[in-house]
């Protein structure tokens, strides 16, 4: 029992360890992304002993000076929510992440462990509802800021988030009737299969327009430029107006860790998970672990080999979906208001329920 519940303190801790790290690397990602795009130099001045590391300094110093900034709270705003708001919109974002598989199950020690916090039959909707409870922060801090610029950004985050969560809830239907299950590590087993013998049953190659419906709409969940009216910085600056310091960092760590949890969830359910095409351990091939081409060659490797390989490509996965949101954030002009809520409503919906549509058609006439 000590044994179990140190492995699960374990699993926890590396996914903070991840969370962290990732949005950490981001701050510098962003910076010299932007640079390398607008023909600039970007962050390169801070220095420790005349270390600069490319410019990574730079994010330890942003750290370091939040922390010790003022931690201002308007006078005449509600004190408590005004308080606790940053933590609402961080923590459920970071908790998402628990039904996410990072890797396949291992054996460490003679213990069977599964690469994953929380096994969960129902974990899609886990996502969609942790994922759902952050906009409340944002919400929140809007109100009780009392500032009607950030009660205007607050009321344009709800406004979003309600938009284009529909728009996430329908585009993923599509895989769970294709795949049979809510359970995130079961739709990772399900893409380990081969269409025609040749073609892997990935989320993005079954189901094309789901993957094309929840993309936007999650790079929409995520408050980030095009998808930024929230913050809409050149008009109300937004619902953390009135916030400062580590408060402030907290908003700005739980967008930063979004991006990271979003790309974990669409590689999930969309580009297979950690597998990779013909790649098999063991128990999968019949007890012989490696590289199973189509074309009958085959490449022998050990269980721990493919296990690491496969983790491998989970990491790999997610960071070039977290290197494609930042660029798609620093090449596509902004929304005006009314064009975001028209793309949600009028153009995404329509096509989301057409998508269930036709998937529930297709899984009927195959059956009979």
């Amino acid at each position: 029992m000590l044994a179990e519940f140190g492995i699960v303190l374990g699993k926890i801790a590396f996914v903070l360890f991840l969370i962290l790290n990732g949005a950490g690397i981001l701050t510098w990602v962003e910076r010299k992304q932007g640079a390398l795009i607008s023909d600039r130099i970007g962050a390169n001045r801070a220095s420790i002993l005349g270390i600069k590391l490319w410019g990574l300094i730079n994010s330890l110093a942003d750290a370091m000076k939040l922390a010790f900034k003022e931690d201002y709270s308007p006078p005449r705003g509600l004190h408590f929510l005004h308080s606790i708001a940053p933590a609402i919109a961080m923590f459920p974002v970071f908790l998402t992440f628990a039904v996410i598989p990072f890797g396949p199950p291992i054996e460490l020690w003679g213990h069977h462990i599964r690469l994953q916090i929380l096994n969960l039959d129902i974990g899609v909707l886990f996502i969609l509802a942790f994922g759902s409870i952050a906009v409340y922060g944002s919400m929140i801090a809007g109100w009780a800021s009392n500032s009607k610029y950030a009660l205007l950004g607050g009321m344009r985050t709800s406004a979003q988030m309600i938009s284009y969560e529909i728009i996430l809830g329908l585009a993923l239907i599509g895989p769970i009737l294709v795949f049979g299950t809510m359970e995130p590590a079961a739709m990772v087993n399900a893409q380990n299969t081969l269409l025609w013998g040749w073609l892997p049953r990935w989320g993005i190659v079954v189901q094309p327009l789901a993957f094309l419906l929840f993309l936007p709409a999650a790079l929409a969940e995520g408050k980030r430029a095009p998808f930024d009216m929230p913050e809409g910085e050149s008009e109300i600056i937004g619902y953390f107006t009135e916030y400062s310091g580590m408060r402030w960092g907290m908003f700005f760590l739980g967008e930063l860790a979004e991006i990271v949890v979003l790309s974990a969830v669409i590689t999930t359910i969309f580009l297979g998970g950690y597998h990779i095409p013909y790649l098999y351990d063991a128990v999968e091939q019949a007890g012989q672990a490696g590289f199973h081409f189509p074309w009958g060659s085959y490449w022998a490797l050990g269980d721990w080999t493919v296990a690491i390989l496969r983790i491998i490509a989970f990491a790999l996965k997610v960071a070039f979906l977290m290197w494609f949101q930042i660029q798609v954030r620093w090449t596509f002009p902004r929304f005006r208001y009314d064009q975001l809520m028209r793309v949600s409503w009028r153009e995404m919906m329509p096509a989301a329920l057409l998508n269930i549509g036709i998937t529930g058609l297709i899984l009927m006439l195959l059956k009979n």
